[in-house]
């Protein structure tokens, strides 16, 4: 995983800037010798901006940056001019960021738009000059005041990608082939469990020139809501999917069993994933001829549609497509 390009967690150190100094001056020239206050506000402090930005799909670019700090506004000066404000630094993120506070684990805000712009650190607001506090009972007042601090702190930002469609089933399910056979995204395919280490997507083509988004999540196993296998890393991503594609392997001894388990580790990860719409496919179904699918159909869970595919043949993969576009814009 050192070498990967998918980095979907970094934690950073981020230092908005101090407003500037407002100044204590008194107008002078020549033929004025007591023309009153005209001391200038000081500039604000740079902000620290997330900016959603459909180019990234990873937080790689962030992961060595590991202290971001903006600049400090100017102070005010004489004849009312005011500090230039600090330059904002924007930090572009893929769709799906969330910012998060490094110390308390308190989730700030989501980025989810392109364009999108959330300011993590705010700066500091300019202090204001002694022009500002003149008044009739005090026409002369000779201070001003201070810029205020920036913030400062540790921020941990987690990509949760965004997908309509989350493949969900063991290691070795055919969840990467599977979105191989119906996308141009190519993951890693092997014969041994774990050959997915890092999520995939893949753009669907359905008719008409539609299309959804499918995401390879790395296979779950029994225990992996306690850390298990590749544990909690990649569970997130599912948590943005609007289905849930469950795939087991048509040479798993009991389908109904593998299915529970899986509800199961989603349910003590996250309990209002098991609210999100649901599609089970018996995949490597090329093994099975008709008589044995008849055979295998009631011993499937109950109270979720089933389709036997094979990503191998093309076998079900055009009705498997119909029944997720139909579940995705049931509700449109």
């Amino acid at each position: 995983m050192s070498n990967s390009n998918f980095v979907d967690y970094v934690r950073i150190f981020c230092a908005s800037g101090n407003g500037g100094r407002g100044a204590m001056h008194l107008h002078r020239e020549k033929f004025v010798p007591k023309g009153g206050p005209d001391g200038g506000n000081g500039g604000r402090g740079g902000h620290i901006i997330l900016k959603g930005n459909t180019q990234y799909w990873t937080l790689i670019h962030l992961k060595y940056r590991k202290h971001v700090r903006a600049e400090h506004g100017e102070s005010g000066s004489g004849n009312l001019c005011t500090g230039a404000d600090g330059t904002d630094i924007i930090l572009d993120v893929p769709l799906g960021t969330v910012a998060k506070d490094g110390e308390t684990g308190d989730l700030l805000f989501e980025i989810t738009q392109d364009g999108e712009k959330q300011i993590l650190c705010k700066g500091g607001r300019g202090g204001m000059g002694n022009a500002f506090f003149k008044s009739a009972t005090m026409q002369t007042p000779r201070f001003a005041q201070p810029g205020e601090a920036g913030v400062e702190g540790w921020f941990v930002l987690e990509l949760k990608l965004l997908a309509d469609v989350g493949l969900v089933g063991f290691p070795n399910a055919g969840k990467s082939t599977l979105l191989s056979a119906v996308s141009a995204a190519r993951p890693k395919i092997g014969d041994y469990a774990f050959t997915t280490l890092e999520p995939n997507l893949g753009i669907v083509s359905y008719r008409d020139d539609k299309s959804f988004v499918m995401a390879d999540i790395p296979g779950i196993i029994e225990g992996a809501h306690e850390g298990r296998g590749l544990g909690l890393r990649f569970l997130r991503h599912i948590e943005r999917n609007s289905m849930l594609l469950f795939l087991i392997s048509a040479e798993s001894p009991n389908a109904a069993d593998e299915y529970r388990i899986l509800v199961n580790e989603l349910e003590q990860y996250n309990p209002e994933l098991l609210h999100k719409a649901r599609l089970l496919a018996i995949s490597k179904s090329d093994l099975l001829d008709t008589e044995l699918e008849e055979q295998m159909a009631p011993l499937l869970p109950s109270g979720i549609p089933h389709i036997f595919i094979s990503s191998v043949t093309g076998k079900g993969i055009s009705s498997l497509k119909d029944l997720i576009w139909q579940i995705l814009n049931q509700n449109a």
